[in-house]
């Protein structure tokens, strides 16, 4: 580990060690979003010091897609994991006392939300949803909020069409997650997609935080080349999530862990949150119920 662990925290961690031996292993699920090994990279850090403040073997669980992890934390194979908001509800909605939110990511001016981006290739001539008419649109994972969830509701509101293949778009296509749906578009392989970014800071960036901002880290794409063409209203930034029959003690260490890993290590903190962070604060259930809501009329819909 790059660094040492706050006094504050080093008590809290030390308290839980000496108190979680309930439980003798605990699991990390992660989102998909980029490939799995850069995923693993990125917590790899939270790994050690979570192993390190509960004193048990501490293992990272990146499946294929989002499912995956919510699955996990339902059938009670993952401990916690960073949600985006429709996956913390389609958790809720399954189980309501599954999982708890207990922090969110905020970005650096102190807010928490972050945006769908809609993006093509600047030198497709693409600049709007109306030049996408009759081209081909990619999605990410149908389990996610800026991938899918939102863009699938404020789009057709935008173009007076819905998302199915033949309407507006010529296809709609999922491909798999963000960056997947960031290659595609910059590979040439669809016309456009959705991924998510905070909105804020520089577009030659990835803006601040977001996959955008990862896939350049990752030197996968030159922002140069690509260009918006639309952008979400704010979204709730997902919550990190723990197991509700979790010991309360590991709940408790785990939670103090997350939300001093800014001011303990910002480079382990940069990773997690996929780019620049002043922190993750504490939320409440309350601040999902929109999203809970749009999820449950979706599902009522049959979409």
């Amino acid at each position: 580990m790059k660094k040492i662990l706050s006094v504050a925290l080093a008590t809290t961690v030390l308290a839980g060690a000496a108190a979680a031996q309930e439980i003798t292993e605990f699991n990390i699920g992660i989102l998909g979003g980029e490939n799995a090994q850069d995923r693993m990279n990125s917590y790899a850090c939270l790994q050690n010091y979570a192993s390190e403040a509960l004193g048990v073997d501490v293992k990272l669980f990146a499946p294929a897609d989002y499912d995956g992890v919510i699955q996990g934390l339902l059938g009670g194979t993952i401990d916690m994991a960073w949600l985006g908001a429709s996956g913390y509800a389609k958790v809720y909605l399954t189980d309501p006392d599954a999982v708890s939110p207990v922090l969110v990511k905020a970005n650096l001016d102190g807010s928490y939300t972050y945006h769908s981006i809609g993006f093509a290739r600047a030198d497709s001539g693409i600049t709007s949803l109306e030049d996408v008419q009759g081209k081909v649109f990619g999605f990410g994972d149908p389990n996610s909020t800026s991938g899918f969830l939102i863009p699938s509701v404020e789009i057709p509101q935008a173009t007076g069409h819905s998302m199915e293949s033949g309407d507006y778009f010529g296809e709609v296509r999922f491909t798999g997650g963000h960056e997947q749906t960031i290659v595609a578009v910059n590979n040439g392989d669809i016309d456009a997609g959705v991924t998510w970014a905070d909105g804020q800071g520089n577009w030659e960036d990835g803006y601040n935080s977001g996959a955008l901002r990862k896939a350049v880290d990752a030197g996968l794409v030159d922002m140069n080349d690509l260009v918006q063409i639309w952008m979400s209203k704010p979204i709730p930034e997902g919550p990190v999530v723990l197991r509700n029959a979790l010991p309360e003690d590991v709940k408790a260490t785990m939670t103090a862990l997350v939300e001093g890993l800014q001011a303990a290590d910002p480079d382990c903190a940069y990773g997690v949150a996929a780019g620049d962070t002043s922190g993750f604060v504490p939320i409440t259930h309350d601040y999902y119920e929109t999203i809970i809501e749009v999820r449950r009329q979706q599902i009522a819909n049959g979409s």
